[in-house]
């Protein structure tokens, strides 16, 4: 298969400039500047068809487009790399092993949108990453493709490197936004959206870092040809595409699974094909139980569900989850549904921002009833509470947080439900079931 964001990743020196270079490292970069307009990058990542992949999966060349070219403020790119989402671990990778090819993404992004200054947010817990990424962009400066003056244009771009402080909130790109301006990470209201008031109230665009290092490939292949990978099955007359998940994906493989990693795939290929040929099946001989397709936050799926699914957004969808952030984590058939919900929980309870009362106090209350019916406490209502809590807590919140906890609790009470059942009942005197 066709490799874009790993081909290289193996070799010891896949981090240095000169091993960059060595496989056509920063001629994208040069072609972007010298010999294409901004609205032809823009319409080559159309045509390419690759969406975000932090986790909305939004058209990536159609969110260039918004940001306003006659807008007289300054414009910014910023990339997501605060990776904290449970179970996901790709972007990580990209920038210990492959970290030019985030910077040449983003100085071709630059250019696209015009922004003349571009921050990647880094998680803070990644010390040793930022190290990378920091000696990555010094080489880059040093031999003039970072800076104000790119292939003797007289333009260029400034890119800095801003550590966040391991807040699971700063992944959402408004609250992000609000820790670059050196505010408390918390999620804006929208609208306005960032594309026309984002970081210092400019035009802003939020991309995510498997996302920007993907483009150094698309235009230097061009997007048709990026787009023959994955799936795509076009719509009817005036409607939609049917199926449209094009390009490689770095699937995160964790759980209980004998080869765990991470792995580029063409979309298009089947959950048991990953979880099977790649990830060399379900670890100690045991059964597959289920799968969470995309990272904590998403809906879990079974294992008669996942062994006749792909991996599409598509097909995600029709299973009532998401492909997220591509965190795919394997659970065995000797796992207890109820304690695994409770330890996701834990986590959105401790990292909710506090912001909206739904969430802040939802969060809570959820993880402490979890933690009552796994301890073998539980109370007859409790399942109907959790219910309850979660219609109360989706939707009326600035961010999706609330739903990051909720989607899941409800995909597990509603697939797992006897599990639940029985730890309730077992805490019940005769008489009270």
């Amino acid at each position: 298969m066709t490799k874009v964001l790993t081909a290289h990743v193996d070799h010891p020196d896949s981090h240095r400039l000169a091993h960059y270079r060595s496989v056509g490292g920063y001629e994208a970069a040069r072609k972007a500047w010298t010999s294409m307009a901004p609205a032809e990058i823009i319409g080559e990542v159309r045509a390419s068809g690759l969406r975000g992949r932090g986790g909305a999966g939004f058209p990536t060349g159609m969110k260039w487009g918004f940001i306003p070219v006659s807008s007289p403020k300054p414009k910014y790119l910023v990339i997501n790399a605060d990776e904290s989402e449970p179970g996901t671990f790709k972007d990580r990778l990209l920038i210990e092993r492959n970290p030019h090819a985030v910077l040449e993404g983003v100085v071709i992004g630059a250019r696209a949108i015009g922004a003349k200054r571009a921050y990647i947010y880094i998680r803070g817990e990644f010390a040793t990453q930022v190290k990378v990424l920091e000696q990555a962009l010094v080489e880059a400066e040093e031999a003039g493709f970072v800076g104000p003056d790119l292939f003797g244009t007289g333009e260029g771009v400034e890119i800095v490197i801003h550590r966040g402080a391991g807040a699971y909130i700063c992944g959402e790109e408004t609250a992000l936004l609000n820790s670059l301006e050196g505010r408390r990470g918390y999620p804006r209201l929208k609208p306005p959206f960032p594309a026309t008031n984002g970081a210092w109230d400019c035009p802003t665009c939020v991309n995510n870092v498997e996302t920007i290092a993907a483009i150094p490939w698309i235009i230097t292949h061009g997007g048709a040809a990026y787009s023959q990978i994955g799936v795509f099955e076009p719509g009817e007359e005036g409607k939609p595409p049917k199926v449209d998940s094009r390009g490689t994906r770095l699937m995160c493989l964790s759980g209980h699974v004998a080869r765990p990693g991470v792995y580029e795939v063409p979309l298009g290929i089947s959950f048991r094909e990953l979880i099977e040929d790649y990830g060399g099946g379900v670890w100690k001989g045991r059964k597959l139980k289920a799968i969470i397709p995309g990272g904590s936050s998403t809906p879990v799926i079974t294992a008669d569900e996942a062994m006749d699914a792909v991996l599409t957004y598509e097909d995600c969808a029709r299973l009532k989850t998401m492909f997220g952030s591509g965190g795919l984590m394997v659970i065995d058939d000797e796992t207890c549904m109820v304690s695994l919900l409770t330890v996701l929980l834990r986590f959105y309870a401790h990292e909710s921002c506090g912001q909206c009362s739904p969430c802040r106090e939802g969060t809570d209350w959820l993880y402490q009833v979890l933690v009552r019916i796994r301890d073998g406490k539980g109370r007859p209502d409790d399942l109907q509470t959790i219910r309850d809590l979660c219609v109360n807590m989706e939707g009326r919140t600035v961010c999706p947080l609330a739903a990051a906890a909720t989607m899941p609790t409800i995909s597990y009470l509603t697939k797992f439900l006897p599990e639940f059942e029985a730890k309730v009942s077992a805490a019940q005197p005769v008489g009270v079931h």
